[in-house]
């Protein structure tokens, strides 16, 4: 057998010697820094750096090489594969900070241009006229008080002078809760209210405003609502009569409908006495329309007034189921229905607009509103 070829030059070995190496690597760094994207550099990658690139298959051929050239070789070639891939790994870090800063360029957001918005809501109508009308009462000084939907019979009717006989007590008038001996009810207006805050304070003067939603066992139509909304006040304080409520009642017209006047008719409450029925005087025709069919008036009907609400002086009777000694302290109290007030403002014409809904209605009697 024959020995082991040691007469050879490793230089000169194909593709191993340094000229072809050089080659290699100089056109691969060309290629690495000609990329303008990261898609280009992940094809100069696979070129020039990938298992089937010129230097992968050169790195392959070292192990055919005699023991005593393949030290040599294989520094040669491992030095020019680590510059390929620092190459690259260089480029991509500049390729991505460069494709980032252009993104945000063209991402960038100029918040000073005016955008169209997506459509808001609106107020309801009732909300927002008892916030007005509380507001009204906030500016005298007056406060505003809540109270329990669900109530029991003595707030609802007894403490209010509504004997056990009263009409408004009957099944067709009152919501009542099963069982019905447990005189629970949902409460037929706000004043029960006025008796949680008498006696929770007792002793006057007191001023509050009490608006929320009440329930009746009424029909659903356009003049009627099993659910609607009250607002009422109160006044204890020493030496009040008929004539502060007036005086109030004037001013908070004025607040809600303008330049109208008001007129006290005669009536009956089991909670007042005196009492009256308040009108408004027509703020479209202002009584023109009374006795004049050229001149028809759809608001007031020709007739001058709008009935507006109850007031009167406070019964006695009450102030003493809430512990005030009616001998000392005397009040007035009023109250109307929040849906009227706003049919009387906008001339809208049925109830049933009012829980349908509808946003385009809310919105026409907020436009409308004075």
């Amino acid at each position: 057998m024959s020995g082991p070829n040691t007469n050879f030059d490793p230089v000169q070995v194909t593709p191993l010697n340094a000229d072809q190496v050089e080659a290699m690597l100089a056109e691969a760094l060309a290629a690495i820094e000609a990329a303008g994207n990261t898609t280009d550099l992940k094809q100069a990658r696979i070129a020039h750096a990938g298992d089937r690139s010129p230097i992968a298959l050169a790195n392959r051929e070292i192990g055919a090489l005699p023991p005593q050239a393949r030290k040599e070789a294989g520094q040669r070639v491992g030095r020019a594969r680590g510059e390929i891939n620092a190459a690259i790994a260089r480029r991509e870090a500049e390729l991505k900070a460069a494709e980032l800063e252009s993104q945000l360029a063209a991402e960038a957001v100029d918040v000073t241009v005016p955008v169209a918005t997506a459509p808001v809501g609106a107020p309801h109508p009732v909300t927002a006229l008892m916030d007005k009308m509380s507001e009204v009462f906030l500016a005298l000084g007056w406060e505003v008080v809540e109270g329990p939907e669900l109530e029991s019979e003595w707030f609802n009717f007894d403490a209010l002078n509504l004997g056990p006989d009263h009409p408004a007590r009957a099944l067709q008038d009152t919501l009542w809760i099963d069982p019905v001996a447990d005189g629970k009810c949902l409460r037929t207006s706000t004043s029960p209210t006025q008796l949680h805050t008498m006696l929770e304070r007792r002793e006057p003067p007191i001023h509050v405003v009490s608006p929320g939603k009440v329930f009746r066992a009424d029909e659903y139509d356009a003049t009627h609502l099993p659910v609607f909304h009250q607002i009422e006040g109160l006044c204890i304080d020493k030496g009040i009569g008929m004539a502060h409520l007036r005086g109030t009642l004037d001013h908070f017209a004025r607040a809600l409908f303008g330049d109208v006047r008001t007129r006290l008719r005669p009536h009956y409450f089991p909670f007042t006495e005196p009492s009256a029925e308040v009108d408004l005087e027509c703020f479209v025709c202002h009584g023109e329309s009374v006795g004049n069919p050229a001149r028809p008036c759809r608001t007031c009907r020709s007739e001058g007034w709008i009935e507006w609400g109850g007031c009167g002086v406070v019964n006695p009777r009450v102030l003493v189921a809430a512990g005030i000694d009616p001998e000392v302290y005397s009040g007035f109290a009023f109250g109307m229905g929040v849906e009227r007030s706003v049919m009387n403002r906008n001339s809208a014409t049925d109830l049933r607009d009012f829980v349908e809904g509808d946003i385009r209605f809310s919105r026409s009697l907020l436009g409308g509103a004075r």
